[in-house]
């Protein structure tokens, strides 16, 4: 994993990055800008989830929330990608970075798990009624680990 790290680094964009007094800031502003997107749409449909605002709709929310969240990701890996790129060892080697990467495959895991699982019977549950015991669970999860992405990320600039 070293050696593809150091190739990695070696590249003439990961260069780019590291040489540009702008270049870094602006991928790190547009990586900031889609977790904003992403965890703000997934933090809406959660909050739903868990009874605020009962008078809309859960499926309708899903289907206006769920392509924000989607789109956001076009933004948050590539540019991710690109930060990682100038300094792919260290952050290899940061166990806030790989804290931070275990939490998304945490939280895109309980995404899936929520979909496939207790959303099946979301018109049992769409508008006025409360939702599941374990679709509620998995909402104040996603809102958790999502939280927790976020200070992790904060984080990797002081350790």
């Amino acid at each position: 994993m070293d050696g593809v790290a150091a190739w990695l680094a070696s590249t003439p964009v990961a260069q780019a990055m590291r040489d540009s007094p702008w270049l870094y800031p602006i991928v790190e502003t547009v990586h900031i800008a889609g977790f904003c997107i992403l965890v703000g749409a997934v933090a809406m449909f959660d909050l739903r989830v868990l009874g605020w605002g009962r008078a809309l709709p859960v499926s309708v929310l899903a289907r206006h929330l769920l392509p924000w969240s989607l789109g956001s990701v076009a933004l948050v890996v590539p540019a991710g990608l690109l930060m990682f790129s100038t300094q792919p060892l260290a952050f290899l080697h940061n166990p806030v970075f790989l804290l931070k990467l275990m939490l998304i495959v945490a939280a895109g895991f309980n995404a899936l798990l929520f979909h496939v699982g207790v959303f099946r019977s979301v018109v049992d549950w769409n508008t006025g009624r409360r939702a599941p015991a374990v679709a509620r669970w998995q909402a104040a999860l996603s809102i958790a680990l999502w939280f927790a992405v976020i200070g992790c990320g904060r984080m990797l600039a002081y350790v």
